[in-house]
């Protein structure tokens, strides 16, 4: 043990209730972390999906990719472009985390005769696309959130498990050890001390 430790009762005491304080807050812990462990599961499996869904739609929409900044005058890329992208807070494991809710688009009016008939169709994939891209932002931001907490009770379970609680058990050992020499050096003086006294009588 690196530490040096006294070895005194009250020092006893004082690891005996630094362990006692480990042991129960280490389950709290660990729940936790399963907790935690299981969010980013779910995330990670969300995030795939997204993603997923993001590519077919930009596939869909690559033949348009190349005319979408000026069609008659008209600016597609701004039209799609999200005025807010609103989210609400939820808590997973005691962390609070953005969810999303709903994203708005402009309410711009356009000539439909004066733009081509696809115009419409092209104007909902890249609404789609940027529904996606701020879910999939939204997403992130969750897994970052928990990723760091994981982190944190990952660090405390190990400190606990690895740390805390073998030096406290060997701190224990060794006072008891050393009370334990103590009173059976008192036991022996004792001993002697009375037969010193019978001898004397």
């Amino acid at each position: 043990m690196a530490k040096k430790i006294k070895l005194t009762r009250p020092e006893l005491k004082r690891y005996r209730d630094a362990m006692d304080r480990y042991i129960r807050y280490l389950p709290m812990l660990k729940l936790k972390q399963q907790q935690l462990q299981m969010s980013i599961r779910d995330i990670n499996k969300q995030l795939k999906q997204i993603i997923k869904e993001v590519q077919i739609v930009n596939n869909e929409f690559q033949p348009y990719s190349h005319i979408t900044n000026d069609i008659a005058g008209l600016n597609v890329k701004l039209l799609a472009k999200p005025v807010e992208v609103r989210t609400v807070s939820t808590n997973i494991a005691g962390v609070k985390i953005p969810v999303f809710e709903q994203i708005s688009f402009s309410d711009q009016i356009y000539s439909l005769f004066g733009t081509p008939a696809w115009v419409d169709s092209v104007l909902e994939q890249m609404k789609l696309i940027n529904t996606k891209q701020a879910q999939l932002d939204i997403l992130n931001k969750q897994h970052e959130l928990l990723q760091k907490e994981l982190t944190k009770i990952n660090q405390r379970v190990n400190l606990f498990e690895k740390v805390k609680i073998p030096e406290c058990k060997e701190a224990i050992h060794l006072i008891r050890i050393k009370l334990g020499d103590e009173m059976t050096a008192a036991v022996v003086r004792s001993k002697i001390a009375k037969t010193k006294l019978a001898g004397v009588s």
